[in-house]
Parts: structure tokens; sequence; C-alpha cells
């Protein structure tokens, strides 16, 4: 179902490698750190899939706002995202967490399970290469985001930190 959902994602996305590239790298990030902080194989399925389709609201908030900003992101994700999961065999409970994690994946301050917040660190650790973030911007991320062993592993080895 994943590849599925990847290649739906895609569908949806075509033409703009930016975007693919991006939701490809923060899966299989998402992927390597669920797996090294043992995250149940459900939790893990529901993690990937809003990690693939975490920035699907990306091409509404720029039709409708000429932007991309986080919080437009979370409010147009959802809608988006919805149309692509009811075309798979999910759960309402499962579709109900990857659409909360969608409108949410910019919300910093509520971080409330494990999968939000490795979906959180995968997101900053492809965001902050491709935005070539700062000195300071990086280890701002690294002291105030980064919770878990596997991200703060990965998030070292990428920034040298």
């Amino acid at each position: 179902m994943i590849q599925e959902i990847m290649i739906e994602a895609m569908e949806y996305d075509k033409g703009d490698a930016k975007r693919i590239q991006h939701f490809v790298k923060v899966y299989n990030f998402a992927h390597m750190i669920a797996l090294g902080e043992n995250l149940e194989e459900e939790a893990r399925k529901i993690l990937e899939i809003a990690a693939i389709l975490h920035d699907i609201g990306i091409h509404a908030s720029e039709k409708l706002y000429n932007d991309a900003l986080g919080k437009h992101q979370e409010e147009l994700g959802p809608a988006v995202a919805q149309q692509i999961l009811d075309k798979f065999a999910l759960s309402q409970q499962e579709k109900e967490r990857i659409i909360y994690l969608i409108a949410h994946h910019h919300t910093y301050n509520a971080i409330d399970a494990l999968d939000y917040q490795i979906l959180v660190e995968a997101d900053f650790l492809v965001n902050l290469y491709e935005d070539a973030a700062d000195a300071s911007t990086v280890h701002n991320v690294y002291d105030k985001i980064m919770k878990t062993a596997t991200g703060r592993k990965l998030f070292q080895f990428n920034f040298l930190y």
C-alpha cells in the first residue's frame, strides 16, 4: 500500500520534482527513525503514509494564497490527502491519524506521540538541507526539536553536529 500511495502522491505532484524529491526523502528518514525507535508496525504504517502526504497541501496553498507557508499546508493538506486516502483500504481511525499528522506537521508545541515526533524530525532533516539553513538554525533545531536517539544520530551524520 505504501508504494501505491507514493505513486498517487507523485501523480498529484507530477512535473514538480522538487516536491516529489522532498516527500521521498522525508518518507525515508521517517522510516529509518521509526525502525530505530522500534515504532510498532501499525503506527509505522500511519507515520509513513503521513510522511508521503505531509506537504500535499502545497499546490493548493500556492494557488489560493500564493505561498507555501506551513500554516497553509496544514489548513489545505487534509482535504487533498483525504481524496488520496479514500482510494485505499484504511480504517477510519488510520485515516484520522494520518490527517491529524498532516494538519499539524508544522506545529511543534503540540507533539502528542512518537509518530508525530518522528514526522517532525524527518521533515526537519530534509528541510534544513534543502533550505541551506545556517549554523544557528541547525543548532537550534537540534537542541529544541530533535528528541529521538535515532533522529539525533541521523542529524549528526547530516550536519556534522
